[in-house]
């Protein structure tokens, strides 16, 4: 009887670079190298007809340590379906999971690492395309960074928000509420027992934060760049919504695999600017443009932090979540999601952005339900901060720039004078910092050192310093802080990040001392150390600077090439060697 194989399928006649005859490895003989890799898979049940199809890879990254992941395996489930549905043949496999609360010494020291796993597995394994399942904070932006690398069709998957819960009749949720109550908390408003009881209902159910934090807005930034199914950034966790999603973009893959739609066809400068008026608009977490950062620059791609900061000059702020707002992912949702804020924001979006579906952004908004009345999402002549959420700052004490979230930071202390009161590193801060000797007042400013790329190393979301609890006993809420950290997009307060250069590679922040009086001015968008230059370059020559080293593994890699936060904290061989495009362009 004939074989109703196709020919170019066969065991011995490796026609097509398509499917499972992607990556072969070299035997100097192709046939033998697919007949081999076509017995093994045939081990796992996979009949001819089932490795004819366009393969599409799933990364896979459902983890024990990673409680925002853990609907991983019902997602996998259904995008294999969705897969299935069109035609093609889906293969999940595993890639590193990184969990904020659960990652030493910081989740973003591992986000490159996870970067580069996701690039090199969808290198090394045959696929045509391939589904990103990502969620917790670094994972999405380092699947992103890993797929713009490997130039693979890709298309994002998030897990979706967690649910709130409620504490004494007040609804709450992971991490806006986790702060305000453990601040409470150390300032002696509640007891033991009732941060006890809090700490029960902070977290409702598996998922991503409920809030706007870097998973919630590195969801909608995805959405934005045109990596994700329309309306695909919202739906929570446990809801039928998000395993719809998840089918939806299973489907999606084969289409794309079908096309061959990469992602540099996708991720455009004009995709870029996008997401940063999207980051703008949501009041998204200041993580959020290292983030963008790092996956422009594996595309050739700078992000210019000044024009950064004219755009956020002209985009209000919309969505009303914790922390610049009041509501929860679930609320975001329920009123739209981003097809209702991209309807707002149209008239400053670039329409004619390719999205994973083949169509435009305009094309998909086109299509998009029409609005209904509801008070999370506003329009752009009712805002709930004027202006973008986030700021640059720039001076002596951060010539490359350093991010303020302005939208979650205190109106009285956006202009502001005082005393510094310096920690020279986290563990200097951490012995200090509530001691009842401390000689620090509501009007100073704390500073910590060394908490940027490579001083900690990682970059930590220490910057988020506590209020010493002698000042939160008095009920001091809010302080100036200025570090060249990070903090999480869960936090509020008035906080200057990213200062650029860090102090761990003799940027200004190493010379401030204690007493040494700091501006900062938001209006002006400064950031001065208000030490004269002679005196600044006595202390200068007085510390050589020592960058911190390692004599082995990815520490040692990590040191050694890590980039500053204006670069996105990626890792210098990681990035483009040609820069192809700057944005936002002027104008």
């Amino acid at each position: 009887m004939p074989s109703s194989r196709d020919p170019e399928q066969s065991p011995d006649t490796p026609a097509s670079t398509q499917g499972l005859a992607k990556g072969l490895t070299n035997y100097g003989d192709t046939g033998f190298s697919l007949f081999l890799r076509k017995a093994f898979i045939k081990g796992a049940g996979f009949t001819d007809d089932a490795l004819s199809r366009p393969v599409i890879g799933i990364v896979n990254t459902g983890s024990s340590y990673n409680p925002c992941h853990g609907n991983a395996p019902q997602l996998v489930e259904a995008v294999k379906r969705g897969v299935m549905l069109a035609g093609g043949l889906p293969v999940d496999f595993p890639t590193i999971s990184v969990h904020e609360s659960f990652s030493a010494p910081t989740s973003m020291y591992l986000r490159n690492l996870m970067s580069m796993d996701t690039e090199e597995m969808i290198r090394a394994q045959p696929m045509d395309a391939v589904v990103l399942i990502g969620g917790c904070d670094k994972t999405v932006p380092a699947q992103l960074m890993g797929a713009a690398s490997a130039g693979v069709p890709a298309i994002q998957l998030v897990t979706g928000s967690m649910l709130t819960g409620a504490h004494r009749g007040e609804r709450v949720g992971a991490c806006t509420d986790c702060r305000r109550y453990w601040g409470r908390y150390r300032a002696e408003e509640i007891d033991g027992a009732e941060i006890a009881d809090v700490n029960n209902q902070l977290v409702a159910s598996v998922g991503t934060c409920s809030v706007m934090g870097t998973a919630s807005t590195m969801a909608c930034v995805a959405e934005a760049l045109g990596m994700m199914v329309s309306g695909g950034a919202s739906a929570p966790a446990v809801t039928a919504d998000r395993v719809r999603v998840a089918e939806r973009t299973g489907t999606t893959a084969v289409a794309m695999a079908a096309a061959r739609l990469t992602p540099d066809r996708i991720l455009t400068g004009n995709a870029f600017e996008n997401a940063l008026r999207v980051l703008l608009a949501i009041g998204g977490s200041t993580n959020g443009i290292v983030h963008l950062t790092a996956i422009a620059g594996r595309l050739g791609i700078d992000i210019d932090l000044a024009g950064l900061d004219r755009m956020s000059r002209e985009t209000p702020v919309l969505v009303d979540l914790k922390p610049s707002g009041q509501h929860y992912m679930e609320d975001f949702h329920k009123a739209g999601g981003m097809l209702t804020l991209l309807r707002e924001l149209r008239p400053l979006l670039h329409l004619d952005t390719l999205t994973v579906s083949g169509r435009t952004l305009g094309e998909e908004l086109d299509d998009a339900p029409p609005p209904f009345p509801q008070d999370v999402i506003r329009t752009a002549a009712s805002p709930i901060y004027p202006a973008g959420g986030l700021a640059v700052l720039r001076g002596n004490l951060a010539p490359g720039g350093a991010i303020i979230k302005q939208s979650a930071a205190n109106p009285a202390l956006m202009e502001h004078e005082g005393r510094a009161v310096v920690f020279e590193h986290a563990e200097d801060m951490a012995q200090r910092i509530d001691d009842e000797s401390l000689d620090v007042k509501a009007d100073d400013i704390l500073v910590l050192k060394r908490i940027g790329p490579t001083g900690a190393p990682g970059m930590p979301e220490a910057g988020y310093m506590p209020i010493p609890k002698k000042l939160a006993r008095a009920g001091v809420k809010d302080m100036v802080r200025v570090s060249d950290g990070r903090m999480s997009g869960t936090a509020a307060g008035t906080i200057v990040l990213h200062v650029t250069p860090e102090a761990a590679i003799g940027g200004p922040l190493a010379l401030v001392r204690s007493g040494d009086r700091i501006r900062l001015s938001v209006a002006n968008r400064e950031i001065a150390l208000l030490v004269d230059d002679a005196e600044l370059a006595r202390r200068a020559a007085e510390q050589p600077v020592e960058r911190p080293r390692a004599e082995r593994g990815y520490r040692k890699l990590f040191l050694e090439t890590v980039t500053q936060a204006d670069q996105g904290v990626d890792f210098d061989f990681l990035r483009a060697t040609q820069t192809v495009d700057t944005v936002p362009k002027q104008g």
